[in-house]
């Protein structure tokens, strides 16, 4: 099993800037493909950045690509979602996400950290 707390979140004005942390615990955290998703009221789930095992490979969604920063330290088994330019329509849940590996699901979750973006 693998278990993930977030941390970070808070209330920001639009423009500004927060940084999320998750820690992991449970396995190898090395071993682990890791990503932060959201979810706003009434809207879908979103999977919005991801991070390969070694921190070599990152992806994000076209609404946070260049604004948001996903890293990792695999010393301190933990993942990072640095978000710039905060806009009010970047207000959500934030969850931080795990998968054992290619092929497999992002199938664990943290509790999430609400993040909300005043105008």
């Amino acid at each position: 099993q693998v278990q993930l707390v977030e941390s970070g979140g808070g209330l920001v004005q639009s423009g500004g800037s927060l940084r999320l942390t998750c820690a992991a615990s449970g396995r190898t955290f090395s071993s682990l493909d890791m990503g932060w998703s959201r979810q706003a009221p009434g809207k879908e789930h979103t999977f919005i950045a991801a991070i390969s095992q070694n921190g070599g490979s990152t992806d994000y969604a076209d609404s946070v690509k260049g604004r948001f920063t996903i890293s990792r330290d695999n010393a301190k088994n933990t993942v990072y979602l640095q978000m710039n330019s905060l806009k009010p329509e970047d207000t959500a849940v934030y969850y931080c996400r795990a998968r054992i590996g290619a092929g497999y699901g992002y199938d664990y979750w943290g509790q999430g950290t609400q993040v909300t973006v005043s105008s």
